[in-house]
């Protein structure tokens, strides 16, 4: 781990509010050698009408810094309330839990972000029935000890 997460730990996020939009693009792709690079830190900033890409992995025991093989591509969704996206923090569809963020991949950027989530079965947008305007939710686990704020 570089010195990113050296100087911030996961303590250090007191109070987070949830970032939702809704999806934009259904993907049906995954790939087993993807080698994504997620980046050391913690934490990125999600900006309002931003449009982000949501990758799922069944590689449990992934951390920011690690690499990523084993992945499906859920769909990019619109952001449309602004804030901080934390590891660790769960990822919805429509109310149904998919998983947990884990890191972030800026193999793309600038043109946007992929949110690395873990889950148990690594299966694509339309795998799952996800479907354009599915809402997407960032939030806290219910036993995170980081309180939400509205």
């Amino acid at each position: 781990m570089t010195d990113v997460t050296r100087f911030v730990t996961l303590e250090a996020y007191v109070a987070n509010r949830s970032i939702f939009g809704k999806l934009v693009t259904i993907l049906d792709i995954a790939h087993h050698s993807r080698r994504l690079v997620l980046l050391p830190t913690y934490s990125r900033v999600l900006v309002a009408h931003s449009v982000q890409e949501l990758v799922v992995t069944n590689e449990v025991g992934k951390k920011p810094g690690d690499v990523v093989d084993r992945v499906a591509y859920l769909g990019f969704f619109e952001v449309a309330r602004s804030g901080c996206i934390i590891v660790g923090e769960r990822l919805l569809a429509n109310g149904r839990e998919i998983g947990h963020v884990i890191g972030f991949d800026e193999t793309h950027a600038p043109n946007h972000m992929n949110i690395v989530v873990c889950t148990k079965e690594l299966r694509t947008g339309k795998q799952l029935g996800l479907r354009l305007g599915t809402r997407i939710d960032l939030t806290a686990a219910p036993r995170n000890s980081r309180e939400k704020q509205p």
